[in-house]
């Protein structure tokens, strides 16, 4: 096909164009901008200069604005504003906002300072309001916010208490915000944060929430009256930060989500917390008995665990260890993911705990790990990406292949390439036998700790080793 013929699609007329666009999600129809001159066309902004005479003023305008623009037309549009307010010192504040509207009921901002010598620390509080008025936001469900600002702050706040149906927020790069409350009303279900850096507190009062995400460094996250939350993420890359490590809040943040179904958790959080149970058993327990207590007295259980996403740039001995000794507390767990990336943040250890951090006595060996594991009566999938072959991800293996009793696939990605393959677990005797029945593609890796290897064959189409 010659490059004349591949760019039909874009030579269509742009009513087309725009009715392509209007037919995915916003944040992916945006990026339809950098294919062509044709479909940049379609998001030609709009520039509009405001200049208000106070803060309060900017926020009830640009509102009426943003309404106007929302309830325009269905077709995808971009809006940019050029917004100067006058503030208490001699120079007044200026921010650019880029309102991009889609076909779907969904809004994004992304807000920029002129000047940003210096980052303003500012707390968020986004609630609804009690009455409905002209300029409500009443057919938006989905609003995505970047690089919100102090001097943004308060239109953010309106404009979110007018949106009297939302259904999903996504805050994104949001740096100087350090406090996040927000409280919701019935119809709001799905809440993410992404890489706000500077963030020490995030409370979410929202009864009919679902789905949580976040990314970036933890903060004491507070979930109140969330009931119906069933999917959460706590990608921690950033791992602590610089405040100073509460155990309590860890403990708490836990224990909220132990109804969930659905959980993506970077390992070195769930390390910690082993660890706390350490701590405070240690006192209570002599060291030798020490481990059996701590694989069996875990204060809640997550029972209604479905699906469980690890994240780490490592797989260790005590990662390992601490994995096995959660996954005791998800009776009913049916997916297991295990991702190990150098891009996930894996912190050194609270200090709280260090000087624990290499006795014996505590963490186990390999044997004993696996004579204290629970059996995973529902697991039917565990799947490894970035496998590299080494020792602890093979133990690690092994345990869930003894444990799983009704394990359906084992299946592992190379972090070398992209290749997917099937594990099997065979004692030495046998390997050699095993091996030769067919000629699908294999390899064999073997474990220094335990007397079998593990046969790897290439997941094909068809393939009738499996």
């Amino acid at each position: 096909m010659d490059e004349e013929s591949a760019d039909l699609v874009s030579d269509l007329p742009q009513e087309i164009l725009q009715h392509i666009v209007s037919l995915i999600p916003l944040e992916e129809a945006v990026r339809t901008s950098t294919l062509s001159t044709q479909w940049r066309s379609i998001w030609t902004p709009f520039l509009v200069n405001l200049e208000f005479d106070s803060n309060e003023t900017s926020t009830k305008q640009l509102n009426k604005i943003m309404a106007t623009f929302l309830n325009s037309h269905n077709a995808p549009q971009l809006l940019k504003f050029s917004l100067t307010i006058p503030n208490k010192l001699e120079k007044n504040d200026q921010f650019f906002l880029v309102a991009t509207k889609g076909a779907h009921k969904d809004l994004l901002l992304n807000f920029s300072e002129q000047n940003k010598d210096t980052t303003t620390h500012f707390n968020l509080v986004l609630e609804p309001t009690e009455t409905i008025n002209s300029t409500t936001f009443s057919s938006l469900k989905t609003l995505h916010l970047r690089s919100v600002t102090n001097i943004a702050s308060n239109f953010v706040s309106a404009l979110f208490s007018n949106c009297s149906v939302l259904e999903s927020l996504k805050l994104e790069n949001c740096m100087g915000m350090q406090d996040i409350n927000v409280k919701a009303n019935r119809f709001f279900e799905k809440f993410i944060v992404v890489d706000c850096k500077e963030l020490v507190r995030l409370t979410i009062c929202a009864p009919h929430l679902k789905t949580f995400w976040y990314r970036g460094v933890l903060p004491i996250i507070q979930l109140k009256n969330s009931t119906h939350l069933v999917d959460v993420t706590l990608n921690l890359k950033d791992g602590n930060g610089e405040k100073e490590f509460d155990c309590e809040d860890v403990l708490s943040l836990l224990a909220s989500l132990k109804d969930i179904e659905v959980l993506t958790i970077s390992g070195w959080l769930l390390e910690v917390y082993i660890y706390i149970y350490i701590y405070i058993l240690v006192s209570l327990t002599n060291f030798n008995s020490l481990c059996c207590v701590i694989f069996e007295k875990l204060e809640f259980k997550f029972n209604k665990l479905k699906e469980l996403r690890w994240i780490d740039s490592l797989l260790n001995k005590h990662k390992r260890d601490s994995l096995a000794c959660f996954l005791n507390s998800t009776t009913f767990l049916e997916y297991l993911f295990v991702n190990i990336d150098e891009k996930y943040c894996s912190p050194i250890p609270c200090p709280l705990f260090h000087q624990y951090w290499h006795e014996p006595h505590l963490w186990m060996d390999y044997q004993m790990v696996k004579s204290n594991a629970s059996q995973l009566n529902h697991l039917k999938i565990v799947n490894f990406a970035g496998f590299k072959n080494e020792e602890d991800e093979l133990l690690l293996m092994d345990l869930l292949l003894h444990k799983a009793i009704v394990l359906k696939a084992m299946i592992v990605s190379l972090s070398t390439d992209n290749s997917s393959w099937v594990v099997t677990k065979i004692p030495q005797s046998q390997l050699s036998k095993t091996t030769l029945k067919c000629h699908s593609k294999r390899t064999v890796v073997s474990s220094s700790t335990i007397d079998c290897s593990f046969v790897l064959t290439e997941q094909v189409n068809n393939d009738s080793c499996l």
